[in-house]
């Protein structure tokens, strides 16, 4: 048994002061730090917060890869040294985020993620996958491969209900709705809208298909006019649409940070990295899959100029919200913890410290630094 004291916890929406997290694999008990000296505790192995935050550890729905190793790897060591290098920005578990390439790399990719789903690897948790794409719009591909885009088929995707949480699609797209039904229905699977040139009313077509969430809001989307609103206006429109939103200031203006705050509200706003491999290497040009990507002042791009992911750590981005709203320190930790496991349906064990709950724990500095991670109450990380 473990004990965190000496720092304040964030507890739900509160911050406990002069209270000790005691924790095995799950979350215990939360207890007056005097009572540490009773003969009950005499044994419970005691961690000095030294006065930093004991927070829910982080969760990125969206992330492609990081210090050179790359979730389409068909290596399972490249995935765990992947999920052992990001316990330092106080992530505690991810969904492995595929590109849209030819099928057989996302299988294979796939096959990798399920041998390491839920396993104990001495690094962030595995939960599972998040397929962006392939059934996108070629209209909209980012920095997806316009190429290996296809039309929606749920008989393909059928095999993999069990590993996948997430699939970003577009809903314009011939055949998008049935599936979006489909997967809807018969999966407890989220469905995301992005990477779509989709007007205002087929947007609101694939929320009213089952769509619940949009990916790197504001970006590969059509964008809000007061003549066309776009897929922007249908989701700011609708209500229960969570939205994700890679808050490095490169992304999305950090004025509109405040603005997305307010009209989603702190309910319906995920943080997330979309994360790729380059990030946290030297700036450079480096091959992934197929293509060269450049890395350059905090900027990961194609030759032709089109962002690329990013290279933000999601503690960072934590920060950057924070410094950018008026939202408070509990809020801003509950866009990168409770929001994003609530929006696959797992925080029912995950996304805050909650009795019960996955011993999921990040200690961070007051700028959001990470000092100590625990996964399932194992530490991983120490600064």
């Amino acid at each position: 048994m473990n004990c965190l004291y000496n720092g304040p916890i964030l507890y739900k929406d509160q911050i406990l002061e002069g209270k000790a997290l005691v924790f095995d694999s799950k979350v215990r008990e939360i207890i007056d730090e005097d009572h540490l000296t009773k003969d009950s505790y005499e044994h419970v192995n005691k961690i000095n917060a030294e006065g930093n935050l004991i927070s829910p550890g982080l969760m990125d729905i969206h992330f492609h890869g990081y210090q050179g190793y790359d979730i389409m790897s068909s290596d399972p060591q490249d995935l765990i040294s992947l999920a052992q290098k990001i316990t330092a920005n106080g992530v505690t578990s991810f969904l492995a985020t595929t590109n849209t390439a030819p099928l057989s790399s996302i299988e294979s990719a796939l096959d990798t993620i399920r041998k390491l789903k839920n396993k104990n690897i001495e690094g962030a948790e595995i939960l599972g996958a998040h397929l962006e794409g392939p059934f996108l719009s070629p209209l909209v591909p980012g920095a997806q491969d316009p190429s290996s885009i296809i039309p929606p088929s749920f008989e393909w995707l059928e095999p993999y209900t069990d590993l996948v949480y997430m699939i970003t699609i577009a809903p314009e797209v011939p055949g998008a709705l049935s599936f979006i039904d489909q997967v809807c229905s018969l999966t407890n699977i989220t469905v995301s809208m992005g990477h779509t040139n989709a007007t205002y009313e087929e947007a609101l077509l694939g929320i009213e298909a089952g769509i619940s969430h949009a990916t790197h809001f504001f970006n590969a989307m059509t964008g809000l006019h007061h003549r066309n609103p776009g897929v922007v206006g249908a989701i700011l429109s609708s209500n229960h649409v969570t939205c994700e939103l890679i808050a490095d200031t490169i992304h999305v203006h950090p004025g509109l940070f405040s603005l997305l705050l307010k009209t989603k509200g702190a309910e319906d706003l995920v943080l997330i990295t979309d994360c790729v491999p380059p990030a946290g290497l030297p700036d450079g040009t480096y091959l992934k899959g197929e293509r060269w990507i450049e890395s350059k002042d905090g900027q990961i791009r194609l030759p032709d100029g089109t962002l690329s992911g990013s290279s933000l750590r999601l503690n960072q981005g934590v920060n950057n919200f924070k410094q950018h709203t008026n939202c408070s320190i509990s809020e801003a930790i509950q866009l990168a913890s409770l929001n994003p496991a609530k929006v696959i349906g797992l925080d029912n064990k995950k996304g805050s410290l909650e009795l019960g709950k996955d011993a999921d724990i990040a200690v961070f500095d007051v700028n959001f630094n990470t000092l100590l991670t625990f996964v399932n109450g194992n530490l991983v990380y120490r600064r």
